[in-house]
């Protein structure tokens, strides 16, 4: 999970494999695969860099598991 913000400023846990897209509009759309939308206050750039970081977390887990 990645955490973002609305921009009433709360925060929530978002599951990054749901994601189908985002865009700038300039606020941030986050659209799901089953088509929910949230607008976020963080910029595209460090959303990818917190999916890249739970990926790189994910993938270090299934290693040791291993």
């Amino acid at each position: 999970m990645i955490y973002v913000t609305r921009l009433n400023g709360k925060t929530f846990a978002l599951n990054p494999d749901l994601i189908e897209m985002m865009e700038e509009t300039p606020d941030t759309v986050i659209t799901l695969t089953g088509g929910n939308k949230y607008v976020v206050s963080e910029k595209i750039g460090i959303l990818i860099e917190r999916i890249a970081e739970f990926r790189r977390r994910c993938h270090q887990i299934c290693k040791v598991e291993e």
